[in-house]
């Protein structure tokens, strides 16, 4: 149970492999309900802004096409996306047209006219909380210098009126077509990185009990995808709270967002523990330079203490609080048992033992839980 000796490790996917892996998971990810609903919407949206386009007053009739650009610029994933994107774009066209017209006083535009209205542009663009505009403050100054030619008044009215009129049509569309509220998509990832961490722990157990080194290794290699899940599960808790705010369909559809965001707070504390102890088992098993072991007499209670935890994060999706409570009781009622074991037994071995380690971070994951218990009770 103690040798250092390293696993042969099998060479990863064939490029080509990871290619069509990559581009089937995008073509997944683009037809999913959420992209196609926005999809339908910003059609829908654009569609409106222009039949509307035409009964706008004066030159602004003649601008029609900038109506449905408007609409697709205001277009979000939610509500208040949409308002703020949109109230930032048009700011951003406001100021680039405002900059235009003072280098028209300059004179005619001239590649140098052009360079200037670029950087200053792009200067401003800097501005705080411009936001999606500040990519606009270029692109208005140079319609208005290059597409408004010898009448760029009449131009700039039309272009911010019918840009107006788009982000209006593009803010009422998905304020008022189904509005969407992104609350199971964070309960779901919520659920699949607690059960992913469960599956961690038992898997690492399951280690424990093997000859070493164990012919089982891929939650070796598992830190880095259980961090980027963590990172994953808290933009999925953002993004519902943010669908909710000046959503209709919130008052239909309550959810205590705040418990989201303590789910979301212990899970990544979770993560952190359960990642420790990824790298302390797998520097035990396989690094040279790893003067610490795993004495054989500890490991099958080890592995028993670990597999309760993981039990523990499963109970929480799947189980009764009483049957909750019950695995809290029995895993922290192992860790304890085992700590007074090691604290009194000397193991029969010349290197230091990782198992104080180990059970730490299994009991820092259990007061997480009991914490998390409480908190939904």
């Amino acid at each position: 149970m103690t040798t250092t000796d390293e696993a042969t490790h099998a060479g990863g996917p064939s490029l080509p492999s990871r290619l069509w892996r990559t581009v089937s998971a995008n073509i997944r990810a683009a037809l999913l309900w959420p992209r196609l609903q926005l999809a339908l919407k910003a059609g829908l949206a654009a569609g409106i802004a222009f039949a509307i386009a035409p009964f706008m007053p004066g030159s602004a009739a003649d601008y029609p096409y900038y109506a449905p650009l408007g609409a697709l610029v205001a277009m979000y994933e939610h509500v208040a996306g949409s308002v703020r994107q949109g109230v930032q774009a048009l700011a951003g066209l406001a100021i680039g047209v405002g900059l235009a017209f003072v280098l028209f006083i300059l004179g005619s535009p001239s590649p140098l006219t052009v360079g200037v209205v670029m950087a200053f542009g792009v200067i401003l663009a800097g501005l705080p909380k411009i936001g999606a505009g500040r990519d606009w403050i270029p692109t208005a100054a140079l319609l208005v210098l290059l597409v408004g030619g010898h009448d760029p008044d009449q131009f700039s009215f039309g272009y911010l009126l019918q840009m107006g009129v788009g982000v209006t049509v593009g803010i009422l569309v998905n304020l008022l077509v189904f509005p969407p509220l992104h609350f199971r998509a964070a309960e779901l990832s919520i659920a699949e990185l607690r059960l992913a961490l469960a599956q961690q722990l038992w898997d690492m157990a399951k280690a424990l009990k093997e000859s070493w080194p164990p012919e089982h290794e891929d939650w070796a290699k598992r830190s880095d995808e259980l961090e980027a899940s963590a990172r994953s599960v808290r933009v999925a808790v953002e993004k519902a709270d943010a669908s909710r705010r000046a959503n209709p369909r919130r008052r239909l559809h309550p959810r205590d967002i705040e418990q989201d965001y303590r789910n979301l707070r212990d899970l990544e504390r979770v993560t952190f523990h359960v990642q420790d102890v990824t790298q302390v088992l797998s520097d035990v098993i396989w690094a040279k330079d790893t003067p610490f072991v795993v004495p054989d007499e500890f490991a099958a209670p080890l592995a028993d203490a670990m597999a309760s935890v993981g039990d523990v994060l499963e109970a929480v999706e799947e189980e009764s609080p009483e049957q909750q409570a019950e695995k809290i009781k029995a895993a922290d009622a192992g860790i304890r048992d085992l700590t007074v074991r090691v604290g009194a037994e000397e193991a029969a071995t010349d290197a230091p033992s990782a198992v104080e380690s180990i059970l730490l971070s299994l009991h820092r994951v259990l007061r997480v839980a009991k914490s998390g218990a409480a908190d939904r009770a």
